[in-house]
């Protein structure tokens, strides 16, 4: 929703500030009532799905239902009609959040039960992330992406292998425990060697014999050692991810000032107006490889 705009009009605009930003005291306060009203709202849904209070409280819930209902419906026609690109707002996610958190209600009226589609409210609290000025850990979330992005390959390799590993198992638990222990058949046994891989042990299924137990054990072990795979996987492209934006930002220094703060295509400081070193992209991904190379040789040495 970053390349929304508002509508023409010096009310509209003002409005497209305090219901889309939190810069100023009126539009966290708008935000603030939003959040209060949302975790209120998806109280009211939980709480009609206990039976007793349902019982108790048919009529005040419902009706606070359907005032939740009325205002997030005011909220959200307010939002299209605020915006320059209408469609853009309403396909977003936040505006297909903001539609199908009204939509249920509504739609109650024609499927008895729908309205308890209505928890998907509590996503809309999301936007505490701009009351709080929280949108610099967003910069940290794309690193992770990233990183998992770049990890894709292994951790598909990494969850085939643990796959054969708990069909294999769980086969031959089928064949040496069998009916009698619970093990009636190998996708039950396969669940049983997920559950005691993953280190949870529900405790439902447990070998009796003794070779069942021992395997069980290698089981229990190798789950211990198999958690760790997956973190060091991820690790490595995290640091190659921040040798790569370390190196990014020292090819964007100023020389003789030090601020690191400039736009990728800026060649003066604006702080001290010092011409900036720039080198070619060329240069900057070779650099940024090389760095990367760096910091798997140094985890795959550790």
């Amino acid at each position: 929703m970053a390349d929304l705009h508002p509508a023409p009009g010096a009310f509209r605009k003002r409005l497209y500030e305090i219901v889309f930003h939190a810069d100023d005291p009126a539009g966290k306060a708008f935000d603030v009532v939003l959040i209060i009203a949302i975790v209120a709202s998806v109280a009211v849904v939980m709480l009609e799905s206990v039976a007793w209070i349902e019982e108790r409280f048919f009529f005040p819930l419902r009706v606070a239902e359907w005032l939740f209902t009325v205002v997030f419906t005011v909220e959200y026609v307010l939002r299209l009609a605020i915006v320059k690109q209408k469609r853009a707002y309403a396909l977003s996610f936040f505006g297909l959040v903001d539609f199908l958190s009204v939509i249920p209600t509504y739609l109650s009226l024609i499927v008895p039960g729908a309205q308890a589609l209505l928890v998907v409210r509590i996503l809309r609290v999301l936007r505490i992330f701009r009351v709080l000025k929280l949108a610099h850990y967003l910069n940290e979330a794309e690193t992770l992406s990233r990183a998992l992005v770049a990890s894709r390959r292994k951790i598909a390799v990494f969850i085939f292998a643990v796959l054969t590993v708990v069909t294999v198992m769980g086969s031959l638990m089928y064949l040496v425990e069998g009916q009698e222990n619970g093990f009636d058949s190998i996708p039950r046994s396969v669940y049983w060697a997920v559950v005691t891989l993953t280190t949870v042990g529900y405790g439902d299924i447990s070998p009796s014999t003794g070779l069942g137990q021992t395997i069980a054990l290698v089981i229990m072990v190798m789950g211990y050692g198999i958690i760790a795979v997956p973190t060091g996987i991820v690790t490595v492209e995290l640091n190659r991810e921040r040798q790569a934006a370390e190196m990014a930002r020292r090819l964007n220094e100023c020389p003789v000032c030090g601020l690191d703060e400039h736009d990728y295509d800026a060649r003066f400081c604006k702080r001290c107006g010092e011409c900036l070193l720039r080198v070619p992209d060329a240069t900057l991904a070779r650099r940024s490889e090389d760095a990367r190379d760096t910091a798997r040789t140094v985890a795959q040495a550790s």
